[in-house]
């Protein structure tokens, strides 16, 4: 298992750096605003790849690889 300090955006596939990149922007945003709800959920779907959902307002929906995770 990972410590959070070793992981780096950038050592994931595109997909995933998508993902967390998109959940920093509603962060970001939603600390701007001053209040805001938000929601993540995560499923193993097919092929062993993750579906990553954000929805905070709207949602946004990612497909990660297993491949594009970092080990």
């Amino acid at each position: 298992m990972h410590d959070h300090k070793d992981i780096k955006p950038t050592a994931c596939g595109p997909q995933a750096r998508e993902a967390l990149n998109r959940l920093f922007e509603v962060v970001m945003d939603g600390l701007r605003h001053g209040h805001f709800r938000c929601a993540i959920t995560s499923a193993i779907g097919k092929n062993n790849k993750r579906d990553f959902v954000i929805e905070a307002g709207k949602s946004h929906k990612f497909t990660i690889p297993e491949d594009d995770l970092p080990r």
